[in-house]
C-alpha cells in the first residue's frame, strides 16, 4: 500500500486558495514523487482489485452486484431455453424429416430405374427395327420383359 501524509501549507502572501507560485508548484510537484512506494512486487491483480472495496460506496457495491447477478441468471435461463429448443429442432428432425428425406430418396431411385428400363426398351426396339416414335392409336403399353 501506499502511504500519503497530506501537509498543509499556510501561504500567508497570497488570499486565493487557488493561487500559487512557481516555486510552490514545483514543490508540490517534488512531495509527490519522492513518496517512496511500499507496493509488494508479489501483489496480484485480485488483490488491488480486493482493495477496491474500500473505495467503492456499500450501496453502490450492492446496486453493481445485483445487476451481475440479475445479469447472470438471465444468461442462465436464455441458455436454457435457447438449449431447450436446439433439443426440440434435432430430434424432430430425426424423427420426421430423416424418414421423409429417405422416402424421398428411394423414390427417386425408383423413377430412374424405371426410366433407365424404358430407355433399354426403346433402345433394343431400335436395334429391332421397330417404330422409334410410338402410335398414337395404341395405347401405351407398361413395362413388358424382353422376349413378350
Amino acid at each position: 500500500m501506499v502511504k500519503v501524509e497530506i501537509v498543509e501549507e499556510k501561504d500567508e502572501q497570497h488570499n486565493s486558495p487557488y493561487a500559487s507560485t512557481s516555486s510552490s508548484r514545483t514543490g508540490s510537484t517534488d512531495s509527490l514523487s519522492s513518496v517512496e512506494s511500499d507496493v509488494s512486487v508479489d501483489e496480484s491483480l485480485f488483490d488491488r482489485v480486493a482493495a477496491l472495496v474500500d473505495i467503492v460506496p456499500p450501496s453502490t457495491r450492492h446496486s453493481i452486484a445485483s445487476k451481475v447477478s440479475k445479469t447472470a441468471s438471465a444468461v442462465k435461463k436464455t441458455g436454457k431455453v435457447v438449449g431447450n429448443l436446439v433439443w426440440i429442432v434435432t430430434t424432430s428432425a430425426l424423427l420426421v424429416v430423416l424418414p421423409l428425406a429417405l422416402v424421398l430418396e428411394d423414390d427417386a431411385k425408383l423413377a430412374a430405374q424405371e426410366r433407365e428400363m424404358l430407355e433399354q426398351q426403346q433402345g433394343a426396339q431400335m436395334l429391332a427395327g421397330g417404330p422409334s416414335i410410338p402410335d398414337p392409336q395404341q395405347p401405351p403399353r407398361g413395362v413388358v420383359p424382353p422376349g413378350f
